[in-house]
């Protein structure tokens, strides 16, 4: 390695208490984007790190969260690797499933416990400090990082895409090194070229202007009823989406993209015993599941609100019924298409009284598999573990990455430490390894050490 790992690690060590003291701060500031708790003053502490790093920073405002933008490095240097990461994380509920508080830093059996260890302050935190080690034992840079944090990832990143194109000019770089990565169950490094796009939408109907006896409804519309009749439209009982125009806008793979999930390995006995499962969803073999789960679009109902849902019996007829609903997009569609798309299915099933809301979203990408940063993510990924990572053509997840990656036509690569088989994320204990926060610092040195030493 063209740095020097064995003073870079011995920092590391020193500095282990205060590193995980940090960590706790970042753990133990609330801020969840879903109601808006926490958020400035999460933003604020951000802001401090980067401060105390020696970057140039600056909080830029939105009408939702702040966007924490940060450049550190030569200025002359060769080449700019610019770094995403967010800020926000997900709601605490249920929070009777914790074993802990959800907002306070917990050390068990050398796991980390606490709401955003894994998604996404363990690796935020950790990529700073180590960069933080780089300068205090290996000197300068040498790569201009610009770094874009932000506070509204778990809700769709809503105002990045407007911010991204009002500073297109001040983000050019050579590649990005996305929000983080992780390993299976067998331990190999898993690192991804791109991401299935998402669009969260919230459907509601309104009948009766109360809740009213069940006796009246052979009389009186249930919003219950309208909404299950419009959701049972959109996909038929062997899980084909059905939704109107829909599978025509899929773009279809190339040879070279099947090959590549194909070639990608799963545990599936592993992940089936972990989720209590017998069999994959209508018994398909672990090859078709494979490839499903890369390369299908989806529509998931996440959540089914309507009258009473309480212990015992209450005959009623609701007035109102909500259903929240999920579409994972494949290449070639856009949230946009995909709300017009259902909209217009709705409509002419007479499903009118059915109102849309758009609570947020991004588009697809993904980048050359022979990208800069992905040369550099696999070189530095043999340097950490010692093993060959593997490589996704795209993550089956959601992410801004189309605002940056795709717009400003940068390739982007997700790699990191701190995501294992069983770190809960969106999920009561999530957690990371302590070993793994520090690996992601070993990591992160690595690197910025190939990407910017890489001649191919």
């Amino acid at each position: 390695m063209p740095y020097n790992t064995k003073s870079f690690s011995q920092y590391l060590d020193d500095h282990r208490e205060r590193f995980l003291d940090e960590f706790g701060q970042f753990i133990g500031q609330i801020s969840v984007a879903a109601d808006k708790r926490g958020i400035p003053a999460m933003a604020d502490l951000v802001v401090e790190r980067f401060r105390q790093l020696g970057a140039e920073v600056t909080p830029y405002p939105t009408p939702g969260s702040p966007i924490v933008y940060a450049e550190i490095g030569p200025e002359d240097a060769g080449r700019t690797l610019l770094i995403y990461n967010h800020y926000d994380v997900q709601p605490e509920d249920p929070v009777e499933l914790w074993d802990s508080d959800p907002f306070e830093m917990v050390i068990r059996d050398g796991l980390i416990y606490g709401r955003g260890t894994s998604d996404d302050k363990g690796e935020l935190l950790s990529r700073i400090q180590a960069v933080e080690a780089w300068l205090k034992t290996q000197g300068d840079l040498p790569v201009r990082i610009k770094w874009v944090v932000e506070g509204e990832e778990e809700i769709g990143s809503v105002h990045l895409n407007a911010w991204v194109s009002e500073h297109a000019d001040m983000l050019t770089a050579d590649g990005i090194l996305w929000e983080g990565g992780g390993y299976d169950e067998k331990k190999r490094p898993i690192m991804g070229m791109g991401c299935k796009g998402i669009a969260y939408f919230e459907l509601r109907c309104k009948g009766a202007n109360q809740d009213l006896h069940s006796s009246y409804a052979p009389l009186v519309p249930n919003p219950a009823w309208r909404l299950v009749w419009a959701l049972s439209t959109l996909k038929d009982p062997n899980e084909n989406i059905i939704l109107d125009g829909y599978m025509a806008h899929v773009a279809p793979l190339t040879e070279e993209e099947w090959d590549a999930i194909d070639a990608f390995p799963m545990e599936f006995e592993a992940m089936r015993a972990r989720w209590g499962l017998d069999q994959w969803l209508n018994g398909v073999t672990d090859h078709d599941a494979r490839r499903r789960y890369l390369s299908m679009p989806t529509i998931t109902i996440c959540g089914f609100e309507s009258g009473y849902t309480g212990q015992g019996s209450k005959t009623v007829l609701p007035a109102e019924a909500m259903v929240k609903l999920d579409f994972r997009l494949v290449h070639n569609v856009t949230p946009q298409l995909a709300q017009d798309l259902l909209r217009k299915h709705l409509d002419r099933r007479g499903f009118t009284d059915i109102s849309i809301t758009f609570l947020g979203g991004e588009g697809p990408a993904k980048s050359p598999m022979d990208s800069l940063p992905a040369r550099a993510a696999l070189a530095a990924g043999r340097d950490t573990w010692d093993k060959d990572p593997v490589i996704m053509p795209w993550f089956a997840g959601s992410g801004p990455m189309h605002s940056l990656s795709t717009v400003l036509d940068i390739p982007v690569i997700f790699a990191g430490a701190t995501w294992h088989p069983n770190a809960r994320m969106h999920s009561p204990n999530e957690n990371i390894l302590v070993k793994d926060y520090f690996d992601s610092m070993r990591f992160t040195a690595a690197f910025i050490t190939r990407f910017a030493a890489d001649k191919a």
